[in-house]
């Protein structure tokens, strides 16, 4: 082809060559290039819960869903039916029976309420599970929310010969020569639909596969996501590996999706590391410390700084007192406290900076008051050094935040790793067995409630990385299985105290040897029995209501904590260790003092730091965490040279006197202060979440009965969550409907009957908070002169909005 258009290019011809051109290029729109794959028959799906009727497309429930028959005629409890194509009659009971709808049939779907659990009564925040064949719960997304989904992540079977999966609801047999066709024909009619829902211009769509399909799905992906930027991260989720193939696998892969304004967050966590970095920027000691610390040694530093000690706001620091004034220690100044330069010996000292200087960096929030020492009487004060000053314009520390009232800011290091997200995560929290199986087994009490569930938190680490910024995303996942992607919303909003929104679809297969089981017993698909145990019912709804409760059913608590990327810091003192042996210092020679380093800095401290004058050790290099004085009478250079070197966590003392080392070790404390660690914050499983869900069920109204408003009550939850799902969804106990239905708590309205439209816009104009708004009326006239004054709200025409959409988006 690529040949044939450079050939064409050398007619001189201009307008033939155009033209000829314009049609080679659309044969190559049509032509399928790297994938080719059957299109087989359309998928069924069973509708347990719609009865039986003349003219239904029908199967048995034992059957193959798309071996089907159409009822000819009822009589009693038998259905005479005629076989699709080979037209042979046959005579069978009701109750053996099930309708089936073929994908591409117009349906008209609704929601009906299966359960809910309401563990915030004043949020508006509620999330969705819908039972349902994902085919048709899109579709139903399609109208809700077109084009308003911020993340889509799904995790489909992987097709890995488990028969983990089911085409025309049989499960594919792992020899079957057509399944990596099966898998793709599936997945291309429902990313079709995805990308309907999928925010054209930030949204991200991330899908997770294995080895099996991966290479198919990328290819997949290319062909319907041509606009968009596409790349795969590898996640190590079985560490001890999966001996399924030559090699031991120990990876499987997430292929994003970014449409093209779309771009990854990366948070202060990364997702590279396995700890928490303990290196965050120091804050040094305002009070001078080692030699010229007097106050004799620097007159004009020392003043006292006055302290608002209600609120811990520092509030200035006045000129210094002349010398030799004594200070009034515990004497109020205008009315303020006194913070005062008084060393650990109680003698005055003086301070790091002059008054115009520590005033300036009062300013900016770079002085921080510490706790009052009741042996000093005074504060202990920091501040913020020119180093990391520096560091703060060039952009290497980050100023996080700034106290409403005190002014002092929060900073942290801008490493590297917190800049971007690497496309290899290996962590031990994305273990799919212990932060998947183990934990959904914990949450609902089941020793194996679900095969092969995602880690909750190589989940979330994926959902955040697209909407950590975003609070009130609405994330969709329906390829939902246990609920994993509900649950990790709900970390993530619990986290940074976002109001995300998340719609999870799953179907309720039960596995193979369930249904075996089943059988023997005498149920049948859609008997309740064997509807209790399907996945929906068994396992991603009690997952998902237990994990916000906190609690199961029979009121136990949940055990275990969940792990955030929340920290505190926690203080931790430095270490010191007395070297008393050595009887004469001065005479080590340098073999000694790298022996001696070998003794307790083996691994941390080269010993090619020893030189033949070395009378200290003091590295800047973050991973020389120790630091030796082999010389006590260089003890005020030594001091001076570990000013800021905040890194160092362990100090070796040369010396034989006890007070020397007391003295010393005093003076390093107070010039270093204690090791500052960041450790993670975990949440107790049992608190649950402050949050709410709605359990529903899939099912489809009859068009004619929806125009002619019969079934209003059964499209109210439709209506609901095109509303926006806020607050508990309605429900209609009355026999007769109202002429109208104001929600303020669900901020929206339905007019029933359009005679009453004056009392419904006067109501609409007590309540701004609406912001939905339902007409019901056959005139599209009339329709838009009703809503003609409400701009800035969604307006929508019923029944024609939504039988409309269902009547034409029907052939995909």
């Amino acid at each position: 082809m690529a040949l044939l258009q450079d050939l064409i290019q050398q007619i001189d011809d201009p307008a033939l060559r155009d033209r000829i051109l314009k049609e080679i290029n659309k044969l190559v729109k049509q032509k399928k290039f790297g994938l080719v794959f059957e299109n087989h028959l359309p998928e069924c799906t069973p509708l347990y819960d719609i009865p039986v009727r003349v003219g239904s497309k029908v199967s048995l429930k034992n059957g193959k869903v798309n071996d089907f028959y159409v009822v000819q005629k009822i009589d009693g409890e038998d259905a005479l039916c005629d076989h699709r194509e080979t037209h042979e009659i046959k005579t069978f009971v009701l109750n053996e029976l099930v309708v089936i709808a073929e994908f591409g049939e117009p349906i008209y779907p609704t929601l009906k309420p299966i359960d809910w659990v309401n563990n915030a009564p004043a949020s508006d925040l509620w999330h969705t599970l819908i039972e349902a064949d994902n085919y048709h719960a899109l579709q139903l997304l399609e109208y809700l929310y077109p084009k308003k989904v911020d993340c889509i992540y799904i995790d489909p079977p992987y097709n890995n010969r488990e028969k983990d999966w089911k085409y025309n609801n049989d499960y594919v047999d792992p020899i079957d020569t057509w399944r990596h066709s099966k898998w793709l024909s599936m997945m291309q009619k429902r990313l079709k639909i995805a990308k309907k829902i999928l925010n054209p211009s930030t949204g991200v769509l991330i899908v997770t596969i294995d080895e099996n399909e991966v290479q198919h799905l990328r290819m997949l992906l290319d062909e319907l996501f041509p606009e968009a930027v596409i790349q795969m991260v590898t996640i190590v989720i079985n560490p001890k590996g999966n001996t399924r193939g030559r090699f031991s696998r120990v990876e499987e892969y997430a292929i994003f999706c970014f449409m093209q304004n779309a771009y990854v967050v990366a948070g202060s966590d990364s997702l590279l590391g396995e700890q928490v970095s303990t290196k965050k920027p120091r804050w040094k000691g305002l009070l001078r410390s080692g030699a010229d610390a007097r106050r004799e040694d620097s007159k004009n530093l020392f003043y006292p700084i006055l302290i608002d000690s209600s609120t811990g706001r520092v509030v200035k620091a006045l000129e210094a007192l002349p010398y030799p004034q004594k200070p009034n220690i515990g004497e109020k100044i205008d009315g303020y406290d006194v913070a005062w330069p008084i060393r650990n010996d109680l003698s005055e000292g003086r301070w790091m900076l002059s008054t115009d200087t520590f005033n300036n960096l009062l300013e900016n929030g770079y002085i921080s008051l510490g706790r009052f020492d009741s042996k000093r009487k005074t504060w202990g004060l920091s501040y913020l050094s020119q180093s990391i000053q520096r560091q703060i314009e060039t952009g290497e520390v980050l100023i996080t935040d700034r106290d409403n009232v005190t002014g002092t800011v929060n900073i942290e290091f801008v490493s590297e790793q917190s800049k971007q997200i690497m496309t290899v995560w290996h962590r031990s929290l994305h273990d799919a067995g212990a932060q998947g199986s183990d934990l959904v087994s914990n949450i609902i009490g089941q020793t194996r409630a679900f095969s092969f569930p995602k880690s909750l938190y190589s989940t979330k680490d994926a959902i955040a990385a697209i909407v950590r910024n975003n609070k009130t995303a609405l994330v969709v996942d329906f390829f939902a299985g246990s609920g994993t992607t509900l649950n990790a919303v709900n970390l993530l909003n619990a986290e940074d105290g976002g109001n995300r929104r998340c719609i999870i679809v799953t179907n309720n297969e039960t596995s193979i040897e369930e249904a075996v089981e089943l059988t023997n017993k005498g149920f049948k698909p859609g008997d309740e029995e064997w509807e209790a145990h399907g996945i929906a019912q068994s396992v991603t709804w009690p997952r998902t209501k237990y994990s916000i409760k906190g609690m199961r059913s029979d009121g136990t608590p949940l055990d275990g904590e969940y792990i955030t990327t929340l920290t505190k810091e926690k203080n931790k003192s430095r270490n010191f260790t007395q070297i008393g042996f050595i009887r004469n210092s001065l005479e080590m020679k340098p073999t000694d003092k790298k022996q001696l380093l070998s003794l307790f800095a083996k691994g941390i401290l080269p010993q090619n730091l020893v030189k033949a004058d070395t009378r200290y050790i003091v590295s800047n290099n973050y991973k020389h965490t120790i630091s030796v004085l082999f010389d006590d009478t260089a003890a005020d250079e030594w001091l001076e040279e570990l000013k800021e070197m905040n890194h160092i966590t362990d100090f070796y003392i040369v010396t034989e006197k006890k007070s020397t080392f007391n003295s010393l070790k005093e003076n390093v404390a107070e010039l270093l202060g204690d090791i500052v660690l960041q450790e993670q914050i975990k949440l107790p499983m049992k608190d649950g979440f402050k949050t709410n869900a709605a359990f529903f069920k899939l099912s489809f109204l009859d068009k004619t009965s929806v125009a002619l408003g019969r079934q209003f009550k059964e499209l109210l939850p439709v209506l609901w969550m095109k509303g926006g799902a806020v607050g508990k969804y309605p429900i209609l106990t009355e026999s007769e409907l109202p002429h109208m239905l104001v929600l303020p708590k669900n901020k929206m309205a339905v007019l029933i009957d359009e005679i009453y439209y004056p009392e419904f816009d006067e109501k609409l104009t007590e309540h701004p908070e609406i912001e939905t708004v339902f007409i019901i009326t056959d005139s599209e006239t009339a329709y838009r002169e009703m809503i003609r004054s409400y701009e800035g709200r969604d307006c929508y025409q019923l029944y024609r909005d939504y039988l409309d959409n269902f009547r034409i988006n029907t052939v995909r």
